[in-house]
């Protein structure tokens, strides 16, 4: 597989069950994020290999509540080009940073988001189960 091949676009209600896979929130909420333009796929060969899924903050802020790639296709530069598409669409409707987070005991995770480059600006301490805190990162947008 080589990126200039994978098709980055936004999530259309035939990719619903893909989007779907990780079971966070409820079918219904999945399918009103992909009508509001609020899922971003990767394809490749016809094949979904990937999706971000963004939340807004206080209804402004946009955050990536999920970014997900099958694994065999991780390490190859689809988050990084599902994550160019996403700032793009993003700078287009006038934001001017994107957030993101990690859990605090997820070193991989942190990684890719400061070599993505998000910057940390925030912990959450205690917010996940077994009092795992979340690490916040934002990056602007350009």
């Amino acid at each position: 597989m080589k990126i200039d091949e994978v098709s980055i676009r936004l999530a259309t209600p035939a990719d619903l069950d893909f989007v779907r896979q990780d079971g966070f929130i409820p079918i219904k909420i999945v399918e009103r994020k992909i009508e509001q333009e609020e899922v971003i796929v990767a394809e490749w060969n016809g094949k979904l290999i990937g999706y971000i899924r963004l939340e807004y903050l206080w209804s402004l802020i946009p955050y990536i509540a999920v970014i997900s790639i099958t694994p065999k296709y991780r390490r190859r530069g689809v988050g990084k080009a599902m994550l160019r598409f996403t700032e793009a669409f993003l700078r287009d409707r006038g934001h001017n940073a994107l957030y993101s987070s990690s859990q605090a005991n997820e070193p991989e995770p942190q990684t890719w988001h400061r070599h993505a480059g998000f910057e940390e600006c925030g912990i959450i301490a205690g917010i996940n189960r077994d009092g795992i805190g979340e690490i916040f990162f934002r990056k602007h947008l350009k």
